[in-house]
């Protein structure tokens, strides 16, 4: 199941995709795609219900919200992939890389794009989402991950990098900027998913910058799932970015850095694409 949130910004209604352009609203069934609901088996629910009969909308007639309703953490995999590591000049880490990013940074995947005021450094990365599906906390082994993973759906983890990097501390400073996590354009559960092996990529104005498959990921998605929850307690809604592999901005020579204007797309095998326009920040 495809499952989306449509609607103008915080008055998206969940939905159901029937096809690759109509989805049914199941607002009926549900409040939101939301924490609370995703908790209290959300997905289960709508699988079981007869949608048949529902009248279909044509997604193009709104706006694609995120497909999930406020998440209260979005956590992040640095330098996941290895090809990525080198062009950061980084070594593969013996352990996964963990960050955070403000979880309002999350927006719908054909939404603006804004670079921050003075910006140069503002760049793209594109991510398998993973969405937690209920509480997981010290997990036996990674094996038992895919009992908590609800859906996946494809994240443009932006970053400004001269706050990530140049300006001392935490990674999260370059990541927390408004709009730095668009995501969509839908989720897909993971009972109808196999990510372990599928193409990823992006490109900007047309450039094909990003290629590749999670294949070459250097921790899997389970083993993020289990590793995670050995310190932190995840929770419905919870949005993990699993990494980016190589082709960003940052390792050109000489980089090449997103500016207002610019057009964004993000896609990956079987979930879909998104597409942000970047615009400067006006006050």
């Amino acid at each position: 199941m495809k499952f989306a949130r449509l609607g103008a910004f915080e008055a998206e209604k969940p939905a159901v995709m029937v096809s690759e352009t109509e989805a049914v609203f199941v607002d009926h069934l549900i409040k939101d795609w939301n924490r609370s609901e995703l908790e209290n088996g959300a997905i289960a629910k709508v699988q079981a219900a007869d949608l048949s009969a529902l009248p279909k909308v044509k997604v193009a007639d709104y706006r694609i919200g995120s497909p999930v309703a406020r998440p209260t953490k979005i956590i992040c995999i640095g330098l996941n992939y290895a090809k990525h590591a080198k062009e950061s000049g980084m070594a593969v880490a013996p352990e996964p890389v963990v960050f955070m990013k403000a979880a309002d940074t999350c927006v719908g995947g054909f939404d603006d794009l804004v670079i921050p005021p003075n910006s140069e450094k503002t760049d793209y990365e594109v991510e398998l989402a993973i969405i937690i599906g209920k509480t997981a906390l010290y997990l036996e082994s990674p094996e038992d991950s895919k009992n908590y993973i609800a859906a996946y759906s494809i994240s443009q983890d932006v970053s400004e990098r001269h706050w990530q990097i140049e300006r001392s501390g935490q990674w999260v400073k370059g990541k927390s900027f408004p709009t730095f996590n668009p995501i969509g354009p839908v989720a897909v559960t993971s009972d109808s998913y196999n990510p372990h092996d599928v193409r990823l990529w992006c490109s900007v104005d047309g450039e094909k910058r990003q290629d590749s498959r999670t294949s070459d990921l250097v921790f899997g998605i389970d083993h993020i799932v289990w590793y995670l929850s050995q310190f932190m307690e995840l929770k419905a809604g919870d949005i993990i970015n699993s990494g980016t592999p190589e082709g960003v901005g940052m390792g050109f020579n000489p980089p090449k850095y997103l500016k207002a204007g610019s057009v964004v797309e993000t896609g990956i095998e079987g979930i879909g694409s998104i597409t942000s326009k970047t615009v400067a920040f006006k006050r």
